[in-house]
């Protein structure tokens, strides 16, 4: 037996709770070089892209300010092309895919491993941009042309002219009351005529 005064020494644990803890960081932090890995892998295939088209961005018109033509961060890297259009990496890491969203849903505009028929893909897609807002401006521009020409047209329209178009329609007025006017008494008449061939055809019974 051991004596009351001899201490007790505690059995060491095989595993310690810092072990553990330690364990769990380098768990996490191998997750984290995996997620980095994968976004600066995205990052870099999308800033190909974008430099493979620095020449289209370059030739858009300098007062078109709707298109961003950026590689944004975060998890997923995007390179946007406007506010509603981007290209994001697939799952795969290598399939390029160019979205576009919309009031029915995001819709895939192009798909492909290779970089060159995203590429062409959104060049159509910026240049069909540029044509719609081209076309917009000039549509305003002739309207605005066509209004300013009536109503230059009116200011200087002549007064014999305007007092003539007035007469014209009070004329054409005049007569269509005198046609109304003549056809009630043509129905008066008739009236008159249809009561008589009455009243001829009771007597006669």
């Amino acid at each position: 037996m051991k004596d009351a005064g001899d201490k007790i020494t505690p059995i060491e644990p095989s595993r310690k709770l810092a072990d553990a803890i330690r364990d769990v960081k380098n768990a996490f932090a191998d997750r984290d070089d995996v997620v980095v890995d994968m976004r600066e892998a995205h990052r870099m295939r999308l800033e190909l892209l974008a430099a493979e088209l620095a020449p289209v961005f370059a030739d858009v018109p300098a007062d078109i300010d709707n298109f961003d033509f950026a590689v944004s961060s975060g998890l997923q890297p995007r390179l946007w092309v406007d506010a509603v259009s981007h290209v994001a990496m697939g799952r795969d890491r290598r399939t390029f895919r160019f979205l576009k969203d919309t009031r029915i849903g995001r819709v895939v505009l192009a798909e492909s491993t290779d970089m060159k028929p995203v590429a062409d893909a959104v060049t159509r897609y910026v240049a069909q941009r540029v044509v719609e807002r081209q076309r917009m401006m000039e549509g305003a521009v002739e309207s605005a042309v066509t209004g300013l020409h009536r109503a230059e047209v009116r200011e200087a329209e002549p007064p014999l002219q305007a007092a003539t178009r007035r007469n014209g329609w009070t004329t054409f007025f005049a007569g269509l009351g005198l046609i109304a006017a003549g056809a009630l008494v043509g129905l008066a008449v008739s009236l008159v005529l249809f009561w008589d061939r009455i009243a001829q055809m009771k007597i006669s019974f």
